[in-house]
């Protein structure tokens, strides 16, 4: 937990301060004294008097009640100064900056472990160990560079990783992004990242910074992560965040389609989605993305290029298309008035380039129409830079203006940050922001305006035969469900199912194939994968061809029976669910078939599911057109399919033994949906 200790001392003491400011003991005193810190500050170190002007205390004993301490000595100390402070010295917020805890060896694991239990057993708060500290408007805890003005309109960035967060601030910075408060967090022995949003959940209010940005490097909490972003996003905050490092382990070892569909990091983008998190990839475009919340937020979808070159605004317009925006044309009387005011040569029609030549009064002129003339265009990007033959502070200045004056906004693409260095530096110096990289910007822009917004708390819920779906979990055995098992699941919460039946004599499959009537499909029981071994025959049209792949197939391995199922037509989909550890259920959905293994095109979601939800998966899928109907083909019904994903989410919602689960494929049409084939895969552990 976040206390006032941490957040405010009125006291603090550097255990391990030195006059050595390339130590991280005496970085971290340098930076408290040059940023002013206004309360108590002590030292210790065993073999020093004073330290960079300031008492030493020799023996920790000596010293008086501290709210604070930083710590720099070795691990292997460290346990003992924390005894010390917590029994005796009244402190309750550690800062830990020494490494060689948990990160490094077990005994340095059992270190960290113990420094936690006496910490917690006074109620303290601890960041780290192994960080490099944090920064807040009232103390510069932190024993690195950069160290930023900090501005309460800036943004809040919380690393798992010092040195990421070192690097992350060093690009912003150039940029002109102003930063509020730092927090690395380094182990996250006590506080990771879902900790420290949720502090600054619980005490949002309009003092505090509405922009977040996350280095994550383990989900370890993602129910509290997504209630709480979830939660700022809804107060008015935007956040953005890197989520580093996949797992691919599971995925190898899936027996199914959504096993090896579904992993961790897809549950990481379906709790990001959820809660409203724009996902970033690299820290550049977390810095892009945090530049675009700095913005005036974009409307609408219409985006206005003015360049004086070509290149870029090509590579901008097609970021730009790409991720969901549009280069609308521009054309028209005031459009030709325009390019009349222009250099010979100048086009308008969008991207507008008014040339190498063009001058800042044209530039004013240009942003003047788009803002006044042309009511669809909803935001303008300027890139502008100068190869160097005269200064351009004059195009910067008109720019600045523009930005300060115009409803729609405007994002300055300033690239020649090298050899119009002054000018750049002038503009930031303004307070404003550069985008150096057009296509960065571009891929910025339309993922901040096309990320969904955070879920609402609704729910769906259909009526489903609750006692049916215990007993059958209850006498369920670990591993993959007997197909009557698998086909009173899906009775007991209403997916509609083709008739079937599993039969293993050949009187028995003449009787079933009668009553469920030819043609046939005709799958084995028992192995996985049964494609592979010849396991599935279609379209079996007679009681004769019937017997003889009956006999075939009983002799394939593990078979323990042959399914018979009515032969259906329709468009091939898929739903699934897999359970990841500490995420809950993941619910799939796609193309089924071919087209799932072939072009893997799913959508995820957690579970819960609200039909919205669902809806929203469907609609993502980039065969949406099949599903939709094409070229005189008839669609497929999306309220059914997005009600079957919502009663999956349900039963594995009320069933938690179950591990994975394939519906597919199942067989859409406008008026029906089926599920032909089923498999559920529980574990009793």
């Amino acid at each position: 937990m976040i206390n006032t200790q941490l957040s405010d001392p009125k006291s603090i003491v550097v255990v391990g301060g030195s006059n050595d400011i390339q130590k991280p003991g005496g970085k971290v005193l340098k930076n408290l004294l040059d940023g002013n810190y206004k309360g108590k500050l002590y030292v210790t170190n065993i073999k020093e008097d004073e330290v960079q002007g300031i008492k030493s205390y020799k023996n920790i004993h000596d010293l008086p009640d501290v709210e604070l301490a930083i710590i720099a000595i070795a691990a292997r100390y460290t346990f003992d100064a924390v005894k010390v402070l917590t029994e005796e010295k009244q402190t309750r917020a550690f800062i830990i900056l020494s490494a060689g805890f948990s990160e490094v060896s077990e005994e340095g694991k059992q270190i960290e472990k113990d420094i936690l239990y006496q910490i917690n057993k006074f109620s303290g708060a601890l960041i780290g160990p192994n960080c490099i500290g944090i920064c807040t408007p009232s103390y510069h805890g932190i024993f690195t560079e950069p160290i930023p003005k900090l501005d309460p309109k800036g943004c809040d960035l919380i690393s798992a990783s010092g040195a990421t967060a070192c690097y992350i601030m060093e690009s912003g910075l150039e940029k002109g992004l102003s930063f509020a408060e730092i927090i690395s967090l380094g182990n996250s022995a006590q506080m990771g990242v879902e900790e420290v949003v949720r502090h600054l959940d619980m005490n949002h209010d309009e003092t505090k910074s509405t922009i977040k940005l996350l280095y994550i490097e383990n989900v370890k909490k993602p129910q509290m992560l997504m209630k709480h972003a979830a939660s700022l996003i809804r107060k008015g905050c935007r956040i953005a965040a890197i989520k580093a490092g996949s797992s691919e382990a599971g995925s190898r070892a899936a027996s199914s389609h959504t096993g090896a569909l579904a992993s961790s990091d897809e549950a990481v983008n379906a709790i990001f989605r959820k809660a409203g998190i724009i996902r970033c990839d690299h820290r550049e475009e977390l810095i892009a993305v945090a530049s675009v919340f700095m913005h005036p937020q974009l409307i609408g979808k219409n985006i206005a290029i003015i360049t004086h070159a070509g290149g870029p605004a090509v590579m901008l317009t097609d970021a730009l298309s790409n991720g969901g925006l549009f280069v609308p044309a521009i054309h028209g009387p005031e459009a030709d008035a325009l390019k009349e005011r222009l250099h010979p040569g100048s086009s308008v029609t969008n991207p507008i380039d008014f040339l190498a030549t063009g001058t800042a009064a044209q530039l004013a002129d240009i942003i003047n129409t788009m803002e006044q003339k042309f009511d669809h265009i909803d935001a303008m990007i300027v890139i502008f830079g100068t190869p160097g033959l005269f200064k351009i502070h004059d195009v910067y200045e008109v720019l600045h203006e523009k930005m300060r004056t115009c409803k729609k906004p405007i994002f300055p693409v300033l690239p020649s940050t090298y050899t119009a260095k002054e000018e750049v530096e002038a503009f930031i110096a303004k307070g404003r922001i550069n985008f150096p990289d057009e296509v960065i910007l571009g891929k910025a822009l339309a993922k901040v305006y096309t990320s969904p917004k955070p879920q609402d708390d609704e729910r769906t819920e259909y009526k489903i035969d609750r006692e049916k779906i215990r007993v059958i979990s209850d006498n369920a055995k670990s591993g993959y469900l007997s197909p009557e098992e698998v086909q009173g699941l899906l009775d007991a919460v209403g997916i509609p199912r083709a008739n079937e039946a599993v039969v293993n004599k050949k009187e028995k499959a003449i009787r079933e194939a009668e009553i469920i009537g030819y043609p046939l499909v005709m799958k084995v029981v028992g192995p996985v994968h049964k494609s592979d071994v010849g396991g599935v025959v279609l379209n079996v049209e007679t009681e004769k061809a019937m017997l003889m792949e009956f006999e075939r197939m009983m002799q394939i391995k593990e078979t323990t029976g042959i399914l018979l199922q009515p032969m259906l037509s329709g468009t091939e989909l898929f739903v699934g669910a897999k359970k990841e550890v500490n995420f809950g259920h993941m619910i799939l959905c796609g193309l089924g078939g071919i087209f799932i293994e072939v072009l893997k095109d799913i959508k995820t979601g957690l579970a819960p599911l609200s039909f919205s939800e669902a809806l929203n998966m469907i609609n993502g899928l980039r065969g949406i057109k099949i599903i939709d109907g094409v070229r005189g083909q008839e669609g497929i019904d999306k309220q059914k399919f997005a009600e079957i994903i919502v009663r999956v989410s349900q039963l594995v919602s009320e069933t938690p033994i179950i591990e994975e689960m394939d519906l597919n494929p199942l067989l859409g049409s406008k008026d029906r949906i089926i599920a032909v084939d089923a498999r559920i895969r529980v574990d009793k552990g």
